[in-house]
């Protein structure tokens, strides 16, 4: 519900979608007067985290694996021209056939994924 208000605001505020990879791809790419909204959008996004606390972190043993893994992520986001924030929120509130395709696609691997851990590499 955070993410729904936070891009609700965002749209209403400064006419923005809150798609997060573009944000933060943008904050290396855009010119000093576009930094401000952007770093403070994912300010906004990390403050809560960083004062309510998210738990004991849990990486993977391995550092390559949260890099590799971070990468992917990012390689992920350009071929998809967006991420679960902006195709899966925003995109489908615009009622964008693009986005439902990717959130369709997303969610799907997201289930085969953990069916697959789960079910399958277990035995």
């Amino acid at each position: 519900m955070l993410i729904g208000a936070g891009a609700a605001t965002l749209l209403l505020l400064n006419g923005r979608v809150a798609g997060v990879s573009g944000i933060l791809g943008n904050v290396v790419r855009e010119a000093a007067g576009e930094q401000g909204w952007r770093l403070a959008f994912l300010l906004g996004l990390l403050l809560p985290a960083l004062a309510l606390g998210t738990g004991p972190a849990l990486l993977p043993y391995h550092w390559g694996w949260a890099i590799a893994s971070g990468l992917l992520v990012g390689a992920g986001t350009q071929i998809g021209s967006g991420c679960t924030s902006g195709h899966g929120v925003c995109g489908l509130a615009n009622l964008s056939t693009r986005s439902l395709v990717a959130t369709l696609t997303f969610m799907t691997a997201a289930i085969a994924t953990v069916y697959f851990i789960r079910h399958v590499g277990a035995t």
